[in-house]
C-alpha cells in the first residue's frame, strides 16, 4: 500500500508559496484558489478522521475505572 512508502522530503508548501504568480491570468488564479481550497478541505477531513480514530483507540485501550488501583 502507498501509505507504507516513505514520503518525499522537502517543504512542498514552501515551494508552492514561493512560486511567482505574475504570469497567471485572473481565471488561472481563481482555478488555483479553488484547487487549494479543495486540498485544504481534504487535509482537514483526513485530520478529523485521524483524530477520531486516535480517540477511539485511546478509549478502547484505556483501563476501566478502578482497574489496577489495588
Amino acid at each position: 500500500m502507498d501509505d507504507d512508502l516513505p514520503r518525499p522530503k522537502g517543504d512542498h508548501a514552501g515551494k508552492l508559496a514561493a512560486e511567482p504568480l505574475d504570469s497567471y491570468s485572473q481565471d488561472e488564479l481563481a482555478g488555483r484558489i479553488l484547487l487549494l481550497e479543495a486540498e485544504i478541505a481534504r487535509v482537514k477531513a483526513h485530520q478529523a478522521k485521524a483524530s477520531a480514530h486516535r480517540l477511539a483507540a485511546e478509549a478502547f485501550f484505556k483501563p476501566p475505572p478502578g482497574a489496577g488501583n489495588t
